[in-house]
């Protein structure tokens, strides 16, 4: 479930850093005048820098995690086994009830996690994949309950929102990144000037990203509950909360060594301040809340 968000922000981190870099290097902008910075020019600039990253990251992501997790896509027309059958079946079968014209891609990565996601472009270009470890681990209702929550995501179309969403943060992520610059760049020597007007442009985009994935992880929790919900009227309310329960009792299985990226999983850290880099709500108030609606 996490995987396609932290694939989404990666991606645009690195996209928007490349951008920025390539249009510095070619002096592209003419938001520095004589007198200052030009304001006006300067929001243009950055909204086009900041939507073009955001679109070309949700253009990559059904790419980029295809390649990252090593996902092995399932061929409907070539011979499968009991378990890819299954799978892709029901896939169809909830993406048909969503009202989904054209069936998603479906595949399954090699890991140890129990975990799933979706990702893509649109509605008519997604992928639902999951990991080798949940068809292992999770009974017939429980996966069915995760793929409905994933077919939930591509239905509201969360990808599409949250690419929105990332422009208008990476616009004021470029705004501000180089209002700072600018002012750092003034205190220092002429001739190191425009170097240091360059050097700061780039560290303080990629600090303002992080601050502004604050933001995108609080709509990304946001939009857990709202799949939530969607799956349980997709596969039922009952196999939504036995997904989630499943889900919590394979959590010894998700990687928990390295704590940068434990709030990248389907049940972030405890500590509160992580918490705000969470992309997933924690799994107890999930099942809280399905139960109550």
């Amino acid at each position: 479930m996490i995987k396609r968000v932290a694939l989404f922000l990666l991606v645009n981190i690195l996209v928007l850093t490349t951008i920025v870099i390539m249009v510095s290097i070619f002096g592209i902008g003419n938001y520095l005048t004589a007198y200052g910075i030009d304001y006006f020019q300067l929001l243009i600039f950055s909204a086009v820098i900041g939507f073009s990253g955001a679109f070309i990251s949700l253009l990559l992501s059904k790419w980029m995690a295809k390649w990252m997790l090593k996902v092995r896509i399932i061929d409907p027309n070539s011979k499968l086994s009991p378990a890819e059958k299954e799978l892709l079946e029901m896939v169809y079968r909830i993406a048909k009830k969503a009202g989904l014209k054209k069936m998603p891609e479906v595949g399954i990565y090699p890991s140890k996690e129990v975990n799933a996601f979706a990702t893509g472009p649109s509605r008519n270009n997604a992928l639902v994949a999951v990991s080798s470890g949940l068809l292992e681990h999770l009974d017939r209702d429980a996966v069915e309950g995760v793929v409905a929550h994933e077919v939930a995501h591509i239905a509201n179309g969360d990808m599409v929102t949250m690419t929105l969403l990332q422009g208008i943060i990476n616009t004021f992520v470029v705004f501000l990144a180089r209002i700072v610059a600018y002012f750092v760049s003034s205190m220092v020597r002429s001739e190191m000037a425009g170097i240091v007007y360059i050097t700061c442009v780039i560290i303080f985009q990629i600090f303002f990203s992080i601050l502004g994935s604050i933001v995108v992880m609080a709509f990304s929790r946001y939009r857990e509950y709202q799949a939530d919900a969607g799956g349980a009227l997709l596969a039922g309310k009952d196999k939504m909360v036995h997904a989630l329960k499943s889900l919590k009792r394979t959590l010894n299985l998700v990687e928990t060594e390295h704590a940068s990226i434990q709030t990248f999983k389907i049940n972030g850290g405890k500590s509160s301040w992580l918490k705000l880099f969470a992309s997933h709500p924690d799994i107890d108030d999930r099942i809280k809340r399905l139960i109550e609606k």
